[in-house]
């Protein structure tokens, strides 16, 4: 499965299962680690770990396997990294505080 497949098929499970204010980064053009970052906003961390649990039984049943899922005990924060796509999901309060879409789409300084 190609990147922007995963990354629409990430998308399209949070969706489904009412993430909020959901974004996806294309950053294969800044960093080396991945390419698509997905974020997306929980209710609160019980849904979050929720969502990323989902996220992982839909990948799965595609035939991938998750590399690791950070956080998923009670955190505000749950990354789940998918090797091409990593998923952010995070409380409100979380993604305010580290406004990881601004960190992400700084354009690149031209001399």
């Amino acid at each position: 499965m190609q990147s922007e497949e995963l990354a629409k098929l990430v998308e399209t499970e949070l969706d489904f299962r009412k993430a909020v204010n959901l974004v996806s980064l294309y950053v294969g053009d800044k960093t080396s680690i991945t390419d698509y970052m997905v974020i997306a906003t929980a209710t609160s961390a019980r849904h979050a770990k929720s969502l990323c649990d989902y996220v992982v039984e839909k990948v799965k049943a595609n035939g991938l396997m998750p590399l690791s899922l950070e956080g998923a005990d009670g955190s505000d924060w749950v990354l789940l990294d998918l090797g091409d796509v990593i998923v952010h999901v995070m409380t409100g309060q979380a993604r305010e505080f580290y406004q990881l879409e601004k960190l992400w789409s700084v354009a690149e300084k031209t001399a």
